[in-house]
Parts: C-alpha cells; structure tokens; sequence
C-alpha cells in the first residue's frame, strides 16, 4: 500500500467531513452574545477543536463494533475497517490516543468541561456496544450527543444555554436520526437486518410517524425559544422570531429530501452537497448573528 493510499484510509478513518456537526459546540459563543469576545471565543474554538478528537475515536469504535455488519452495506463496506486496509489493532490504538488526548486537554482546559466531555465520550461507548441495538433508544442516543456537544460550548465559556434552544437542538437530532434510519431501511430493503439488527424494529411508515411527530416539536420549542421574553431580555433583541423562515424551509426541505429524492443516509453530507438546505443554514446564520449583534448593540 502507498504512503498516499495509507494516509487516504486514516483520514477517512477519523471521518473529518463528520466534524461540521461538533459546530453545535459553538451554539452557546453565538447564542450568549459573545462571539466578540476574543478570550470566550478561542476558548470555545478550542473546545470545538478537542470534540472533533473525541469524535473521530468514536467513529473509530463504533466502525470497529460494525466492521462485520458494515460487509453487507453498499457504501460502507469500503470504509478501511471493514475492507480490511486498517486492521482492528491499529484502529483501537488510534482511538484510545484520540480519546486520551482529548480527555487529557480537556482537563486542560477546563474541569467542567471535561466532565461533560467524559460524559459524552462514555454515551458513545455505550451508544456503540450496547444501545445501539435497542429500538428507540439508539436515536435518542444520537440526540444526546448533540446536546452534550451543547453543554459543553455553554459550560466552557461559563453562560447559561437557554433550556428551549437544547430541548430544539435535542428534537432536531432526533428529526435528523429518524431520517437517516428511514434511508437506511429503504436502501437496504431486505438485507438491512444483515447490517444493522436494529432496522428490524423499525419500519418506513413506523419511522413516518415518529417523524411527523418530531418535526412539529422543533419548531415549537424553536419558536418559544426566539419569543421568549427572557431570552428577549438577554440578548437585547426581540427580533429573532425573523429567523423562524428559515428553520421552516430548511425542516420542510429535508422532508422533501428524504421522501421525494430518497436522501437522508448523511445529514452531514446532505448538509454540505444540497445548495438549497446549505444556502439556508448560511442565511440562518447570518440573520443570527446581523441581530444578535449588529442590531442588539
């Protein structure tokens, strides 16, 4: 094997187009009003930068859990565990240093944080010897680690994360997980048992329901989070409910994706190859931030 063959299998090893979701980590910079704070802001990069660690060794673990059952998938049988051009020695070893480095600069930079950092490592492992198989539980799983991510932005930087905007973030994974399992389900037809045990559980109109059922949620607990009027009284603005456009756009969107083109399998890589959901998370973005901190001051 080549020296850019080998240095190819370790970056997707460590799934680097999967660190775009540890962006949530920044949630309470922008949400709190202090993304002009230089010293809360590096910290809060800083953390961003230790989750993408932790988060490529649970990538690691968990392909190791499912190098069998990632055999018998079309597109995930050529990630370098299950093909065998990263062998399981190798890969536990790259996942134990992510892991400690991370744990250990962690510690380093904040004791708080490292806790939920901790925490969040330990749901994974669970997430991924155990819950994983269990019906339900293993998107919610999914979702907890989205918020952990989020409390852990808030803790490092010392600002209280508002308790709606998580339960939204929460729904939202949720939104995300249900998508990703239908697609997987549909894409496997049949052979999804093989892949993953836990598609038995489920089925696509199961998993419809559940998703209609979230969808709603999120913009609800959305919008009490943009009216609400301590959130209002803190960030100085009371014009945050002109973001809720694009949040409706950017849910109905993804349903059309996942229903109408048969997409959801990556919500990362959906993110980043759909214009249209991409175009309005920017905008999403940049209206945030134009009130939060333009208009706001």
């Amino acid at each position: 094997m080549s020296d850019q063959s080998r240095t190819r299998d370790i970056i997707q090893l460590l799934r680097p187009q999967q660190w775009v979701k540890n962006g949530v980590v920044l949630a309470g910079l922008i949400f709190s009003g202090s993304a002009h704070d230089p010293h809360r802001l590096l910290t809060a990069l800083a953390a961003t930068g230790l989750f993408c660690l932790l988060s490529s060794a649970v990538y690691i673990i968990n392909d190791l859990a499912d190098a069998e059952a990632d055999r018998n998938h079309p597109i995930k049988a050529h990630r370098p565990i299950a093909a065998g051009r990263i062998t399981p020695r190798a890969a536990l070893t790259a996942a134990c240093l992510l892991g400690l480095v991370g744990l250990g600069l962690a510690a380093v930079l904040d004791l708080p944080f490292f806790g939920v950092a901790a925490g969040y490592l330990a749901l994974n492992l669970l997430y991924s010897l155990w819950l994983k198989h269990i019906v339900i539980i293993d998107v919610m799983c999914i979702a907890a680690g989205f918020v952990l991510r989020a409390v852990a932005g808030a803790v490092v930087i010392k600002v209280l994360f508002s308790g709606w905007l998580l339960i939204a973030s929460f729904l939202l994974a949720l939104f995300l997980g249900f998508g990703k399992r239908r697609h997987e389900l549909i894409l496997l037809e049949n052979g999804g048992v093989d892949h993953r045990r836990i598609l038995k559980q489920y089925s696509s109109y199961f998993l419809d329901q559940l998703i209609g059922v979230v969808t709603p949620a999120v913009l609800v607990c959305y919008l009490i989070y943009v009216i609400s009027p301590e959130v209002t009284q803190k960030l100085h603005t009371q014009y945050l409910y002109l973001t809720v456009p694009f949040v409706i756009y950017g849910l109905f969107r993804y349903l059309y994706l996942i229903h109408q083109e048969e997409r959801g399998g990556s919500p990362t890589e959906i993110l980043l190859t759909d214009r249209p959901l991409l175009g309005t998370v920017v905008l999403w973005l940049a209206t945030v931030f134009l009130l939060l901190y333009v208009v706001a001051r």
